[in-house]
């Protein structure tokens, strides 16, 4: 008797992970490209000044965002609610980190992002985007997601179940604790 065995088939790879080394690959001869054009034309120290202005402005646009992002956060921990208005300091940091990226396509891009009417249009389309996948994924929204949450045990029993958070006693140490040592 001979036993026959059947190897699980292997999950289809997604297309971003096919096309994405694909597509850093052409961003990448791209860039390059254009760097040696513009060096060719400009000369090598007009490419080395503009890719060092890109970095400090960069640099200067996250700062701020970041600093912005902060503000709102602690504006709205002190007003006891949710920071609003922080999707454009997203794309603000994005557009910051392009610019700090060598290269003239993705200086390009990190500009475009620093505009105020395409970071309206981004946040809107990721924000339709957002909820139609969220809907997708849940029909009934997060209700039946949560609802569908189950324990599986070993001998196959499905056990309904939450998570309770451990309160800290009132006798309980409340400082650091001491290092693990071995």
């Amino acid at each position: 008797m001979t036993q026959t065995s059947t190897q699980p088939a292997r999950p289809r790879r997604g297309r971003l992970r096919t096309f994405l080394p694909l597509g850093i690959a052409a961003w990448l001869v791209l860039e390059i490209w254009l760097l040696t054009l513009v060096a060719g034309a400009a000369g090598g120290l007009t490419v080395l000044l503009l890719l060092l202005a890109g970095l400090l402005l960069g640099a200067t646009v996250v700062k701020r965002a970041g600093r912005r992002a902060f503000q709102n956060l602690n504006q709205a921990v002190q007003g006891g609610g949710t920071p609003s208005g922080s999707g454009g300091n997203g794309w603000l940091m994005l557009g910051g980190l392009l610019l700090m990226l060598p290269g003239f396509l993705s200086d390009v891009l990190g500009l475009l992002l620093l505009v105020p009417p395409v970071q309206k249009a981004l946040g809107q389309r990721a924000e339709r985007t957002f909820e139609r996948r969220l809907r997708a994924a849940a029909p009934g929204g997060f209700g039946d997601a949560f609802q569908q949450a189950r324990i599986h045990r070993p001998d196959g029993k499905v056990v309904q179940g939450e998570v309770i958070r451990d309160e800290p006693r009132g006798d309980a140490p409340q400082g650091p604790r001491p290092p693990l040592t071995h």
